[in-house]
């Protein structure tokens, strides 16, 4: 995925910016850029490669280069940025949190009208760039803005450091968050309000969908007023999500436990110990011990000192390794009990598998899963998920392929004679449906689990506090605004 932050203030921002940047490294491992203003040298940027070490240990050393009251820093999963470049607009250096499908498409028009581009190491266009210069072929940084809504397929939100201060843009349909927060003296925009209370930020506003705002050391300026419709994605609350971070006003830590304690109170399932796969399945499980009445034991914890970040590197090999790593049973809270788990979600299954293993091994008597979303039956075709190239990279769609299989449906496993693919991967999605429990417990079987659960897609829109209609469950039930 991604994160950015920016800030501009009536003093230096290097500071403020370095950490606030820092402070997102959890959504994103590839790379990490800064760039800063200053009204005596101009813009100055610098992009590191993350893959073998940590954003703050990659910049330190040069920081003293960045001067001036206004900057943006990311931290991306995928492409090199800021990008930087100088139009009818004036300068700007620009960074996303982006994924667009029409890539190619767009390419080939731009190209088509005498733009250029440079080349990313893997030969294909920077998304960032394609993006910028979208922008730039605006008549006003709004006008090409709307150029990136009207165009982009996927999702899109994005900072502009430009020579008249920062202009922040929530993807249109409002699928990745933007927040705003205000000090004595300064502004900043970031995708996680975790980066403010360290730095004396408090959240201000929350951008609506597609809207547009402009900061200044004086304050902030509404560029384009927010749309009525939003999807913003459900697994911001559900993984992405830093505990101490709020989107649309709701609290990450606080939605994760009242989901779990809505699910344990239905839960009759005789357990001993309560515990959670860290990190984001700590919270549910604190919720899940209340509400079925049952101890929260830190039966596994997570090493810190040298795996702090959430996501794996794309290598299956070396994240299986990585995962191992990270990990650590604990057998004196193991041994003898019945143990129920809760995770965020499921996506290959791999590492959980491992792991239910090495749980037995220790001494646990029952190994008991809830998982706080859904089944994940359809890729994310919006912001970028997971490393997963193939929709049948999901564990879902492997024992969905091989139940129907089972059932002599034709080539593919989906799309039987009288109904189509979609229909019958919507039955799938149906909770409590003869095709979901067959599929819940294969996939129990599979993972070696005494039993397996997910959450309902209604406890989960509940426990988040928005209207179904203004979330994104895409992945859950294939709903969404196009």
């Amino acid at each position: 995925m991604g994160g950015f932050f920016g800030t501009i203030a009536t003093r230096p921002v290097i500071t403020d910016l370095f950490y606030g940047t820092d402070y997102n490294s959890h959504l994103g491992t590839k790379r990490g850029g800064l760039a800063t203003y200053s009204e005596e040298k101009g813009f100055f940027r610098s992009i590191h490669n993350l893959e073998s070490n940590y954003f703050r240990s990659r910049f330190e050393k040069e920081l003293t280069r960045f001067e001036g009251n206004s900057g943006i820093g990311v931290i991306s999963d995928t492409d090199p940025q800021p990008i930087m470049v100088n139009s009818h607009l004036g300068k700007m250096a620009v960074v996303t949190v982006a994924k667009v499908n029409n890539l190619e498409e767009l390419t080939s028009e731009l190209l088509a009208n005498g733009d250029h581009f440079s080349e990313m190491s893997s030969g294909k266009t920077n998304p960032t760039e394609l993006i910028t210069l979208l922008i730039a072929r605006g008549k006003s940084f709004v006008d090409g803005i709307e150029n990136v809504y009207n165009k982009v397929k996927g999702s899109c939100s994005m900072l502009i450091l430009t020579e008249n201060g920062i202009i922040a843009a929530r993807d249109r349909l409002g699928r990745t968050p933007i927040i705003v927060g205000k000090k004595d003296g300064a502004w900043a925009a970031t995708s996680e309000s975790s980066s403010f209370p360290n730095l004396d930020f408090e959240i201000e506003y929350y951008l609506g969908p597609g809207e547009i705002i402009r900061l200044t050391a004086d304050g902030m300026e509404r560029l384009r007023a927010p749309e009525k419709e939003m999807q913003v994605c459900s697994f911001l609350w559900v993984y992405y999500g830093f505990p101490t971070s709020s989107y649309e006003g709701r609290n990450v830590e606080a939605m994760r436990h009242t989901c779990g304690m809505m699910m344990g109170e239905t839960d009759k399932t005789e357990v001993d110990i309560v515990s959670g796969i860290p990190d984001s399945g700590v919270g549910m499980a604190t919720g899940y011990a209340e509400g079925i009445g049952k101890p929260y034991r830190r039966a596994v914890s997570k090493y810190t000192p040298t795996w702090p970040r959430s996501f794996m590197p794309g290598n299956q090999l070396t994240r299986n390794l990585v995962a191992k790593m990270k990990l650590i049973p604990n057998r004196d809270a193991l041994a003898g009990q019945r143990c129920l788990f809760c995770d965020d979600s499921i996506v290959r299954g791999t590492q959980l598998r491992d792991n239910v293993r090495g749980l037995f091994e220790l001494g646990a008597k029952e190994v008991h899963m809830r998982i706080a979303c859904p089944p994940l039956i359809y890729g994310c075709p919006f912001i970028n998920f997971s490393a997963s190239k193939s929709d049948m990279e999901l564990l879902t769609r492997q024992v969905i392929h091989d139940l129907e299989n089972d059932r002599d449906k034709t080539p593919g496993g989906i799309g039987g004679e009288g109904s189509t693919p979609n229909e019958i991967l919507q039955e799938y999605a149906r909770t409590g449906s003869e095709k979901y429990r067959a599929m819940v417990e294969e996939m129990g079987r599979r993972l070696g689990l005494t039993s397996l659960q997910f959450n309902t897609l209604e406890i989960l829109v509940k426990a988040i506090g928005l209207p179904k209609c203004k979330v994104c469950t895409h992945c859950f039930d294939g709903s969404s605004y196009c």
